[in-house]
């Protein structure tokens, strides 16, 4: 059973995808949907016999690769972080294929598209399951090369070109920090295999070694190299840049890559090496700066978003920071919560924001819409469902996992802690307003549009309706039903697949922490939604005036804070500068131009065209050629024990003979004429 969840879907994607064609895209639909559907019902078994009655499962396969020490095997790990995985990854999976039977279906490559949906879900699922970190690379990859796939999915859109091209070569950098990351388990524990690392961890603890004079702790290098990868492929503060561009892409693929995939995966390599992170107090502080600055990034970048995309796209990124932030308080528990949390109603969003721009002919503008409510009242239901989820309203699945963060993090009581609680109590209220503006705009103002795109408004049809149904429902509730489970001094549903060590937990220190500490991220929550309601209702002439006055400001957060100014012209332009003028004119052009194969050849051709020269016809020339050469070879022939060491002396004989007849046959034809 356990082999049949990861497989399945690869099936799927086979099916879908070179048979698509025999298939027709209708079926081909139906049975990537049907397998996802399979897999998913698999998968809430595996959940019971893993989770709840607490049975790991480890399998062994075969062997992968098989060099001196380094032993690989293709084997699979389910404990209960893969088992909440699964069940995020598959469900949203499910719901995103049925979706986009309907969104995506008077597209004639469908059979295609939901083949590179498959093969999205089965790398994911290879990623989790792994139990080494190599096997783990192998989906960390395929998640990679399938964003890029769906992301270009309409590859004659130059944008969507440029878009898939930014996701992925942002990705390298930090694959490259995470390729780095492995080459140090190896180097320090000689092996990758998840449970012997982690087992050992504690004995090279205090161990360092030597890079450019500077003495490194193991440890920390290789936790800081780990979460370099992450920093990639969950778009934290510094290569977050490519996430907001994703949205190229069809509605279901932004959907699936924010909600279940490829951005969890970094999240999840955090907290599946918490034996590593535990152990090194500095990656914690990095994480928890870097966590929080990022929270609070995107939720001030989204405050001014007009793409209705662009702006939960944001809300993503920053989400993402809570996670991380988390992770650097050692609340890994709390984390893996909110990040299973965040898959429902951010999927929810992303799904209806998908319906709107279905009904509005592919408008996402904000700016062009407006009077919705009366239009697509489905859509506005579930859009304020998953928004009052994702601010952390009371009583909704956000608000369990959102807010249990910030209690933990304050009571984690260090500077670090402090400064990450000020930004993601910032980062609340800037979420609860940017959401808020979304829904106004789009569904409370005056309507902006165009009169033939609301003459042509309909409904969201009933099988795009169906997932964000149970999406809603998933959004209100699954907080409620799985916080005792997940959260608590009591619960021993992690095992031993989470580890943190004694001293940093701060889940008992959160239940004493101040009351006004707890309401304050709900009290600003509401303050910000009530404040967006506001202003662009009734105070928007205001709002005009001062963006007038305070326009560096508003360019500023417009801009993103300037970050793909900075890259494009200061980063990008001095790479272009030294990959012309360095790698390709110094280098390929020079360097191995004239050394290689063909500066070689040109170079012999002219030596021999030199040579050419010394053919004058005169005896006396060629006498006195034969006299130098001579004389130079006998030289040579007087360091014998150097010439013996280098040369075989037997060439040289046959050299110098060789020598003699030609000089010999030349000057007997100068005779003869």
């Amino acid at each position: 059973m356990y082999l049949v969840i990861v497989f399945l879907p690869l099936v799927s994607a086979i099916m879908a995808g070179l048979f698509g064609r025999f298939l027709g895209n209708k079926n081909s639909a139906y049975l990537a949907t049907f397998c996802l559907g399979f897999t998913f019902f698999l998968c809430l078994i595996a959940f019971y016999e893993v989770g709840l009655c607490h049975s790991p499962c480890y399998i062994v396969s075969f062997p992968w690769i098989q060099s001196e020490l380094f032993k690989v095997n293709w084997s699979f790990l389910f404990d209960s972080i893969t088992v909440v995985m699964l069940i995020v990854v598959t469900s949203v999976s499910f719901l995103v294929h049925m979706y986009s039977i309907e969104y995506m279906g008077q597209d004639p490559h469908l059979s295609r598209f939901m083949s590179y949906l498959s093969f999205f879900t089965f790398f994911m699922l290879i990623l989790v399951t792994a139990d080494n970190f190599l096997q783990m690379f192998v989906g960390w990859e395929g998640v990679g090369l399938c964003s890029y796939l769906l992301i270009n999915f309409y590859f004659t859109r130059v944008q969507a070109n440029k878009a898939a091209l930014k996701a992925m070569i942002v990705n390298r950098i930090g694959d490259f920090g995470l390729s780095l990351g492995m080459m140090a388990l190896f180097f320090t524990f000689k092996t990758l295999d998840y449970n012997v690392v982690f087992n050992l961890a504690p004995l090279v603890v205090n161990e360092n070694f030597c890079f450019f004079s500077f003495e490194l702790n193991k440890i920390t290098v290789i936790c800081l190299l780990l979460f370099v990868g992450a920093v990639g492929k969950s778009a934290q503060l510094g290569l977050h840049t490519w996430l907001p561009d994703a949205m190229e892409g069809p509605t279901p693929v932004s959907a699936l890559i924010h909600a279940a995939t490829m951005v969890t995966a970094g999240v999840f390599l955090i907290i599946r090496c918490s034996p590593l992170f535990e152990l090194s107090a500095i990656a914690l502080d990095v994480l928890m700066v870097f966590g929080s600055l990022t929270a609070f990034f995107a939720a001030t970048t989204g405050l001014l978003q007009n793409d209705v995309k662009r702006v939960i796209a944001y809300s993503t990124c920053s989400q993402l920071g809570y996670m991380v932030f988390a992770c650097g308080a050692s609340s890994y528990s709390v984390a893996m919560f909110h990040l299973a949390n965040h898959a429902f109603f951010k999927a929810l969003l992303f799904l209806t924001a998908g319906a709107i721009i279905h009904a509005l002919r592919d408008e996402q503008d904000m700016r062009k819409m407006g009077g919705l409510a009366m239009l697509l009242p489905f859509a506005y239901s579930m859009i304020v469902i998953g928004s009052l989820s994702l601010m952390g309203f009371p009583f909704l699945t956000g608000f369990y996992s959102k807010d249990s963060i910030l209690e933990l993090v304050y009571s984690s009581y260090s500077s670090p802690a402090g400064f990450a609680y000020v930004l993601g109590t910032l980062a609340a209220f800037c979420t609860a307003f940017y959401s808020f503006r979304l829904i106004y705009l789009v569904f409370l103002s005056v309507p902006n549009g165009y009169k033939s795109y609301f003459n042509q408004v309909h409904e969201t049809p009933y099988l795009m309706a169906l997932p964000l149904v149970l999406l809603a429902f998933g959004s209100i509730f699954i907080g409620y039903l799985t916080k005792d489970l997940m959260l608590g001094m009591g619960t021993n549903f992690w095992g031993g697949s989470i580890y943190f060590l004694p001293e940093r937990a701060g889940l008992f220190e959160a239940e004493f922490i101040p009351t006004n500490i707890k309401i304050l991220p709900v009290c600003l929550s509401l303050l910000g939604a009530f404040t967006a309601c506001l202003f662009y209702s009734s105070f928007f002439k205001f709002l005009v005036y001062l963006s007038v006055y305070v326009k560096d400001f508003y360019t500023f957060l417009n801009k993103k804070w300037y970050f793909d100014k900075i890259y494009n012209e200061v980063v990008g332009k001095f790479f272009i500068w030294f990959g012309y003028n360095m790698s390709f004119k110094l280098i390929d052009r020079g360097f191995v131009e004239l050394f290689g194969p063909y500066g070689m050849s040109k170079l012999s051709f002219n030596l021999a065209k030199q040579f050419s020269l010394l053919q004058t016809g005169f005896l006396y020339h060629y006498i006195f050629m034969l006299l130098v050469g001579v004389t130079f070879f006998v030289g040579i022939l007087s360091f014998g024990y150097y010439l013996n060491f280098w040369v075989d002396t037997r060439l040289y004989w046959l050299f110098m003979i060789g020598l003699f007849f030609i000089i010999f046959s030349d000057t007997r034809q100068i005779l003869n004429q």
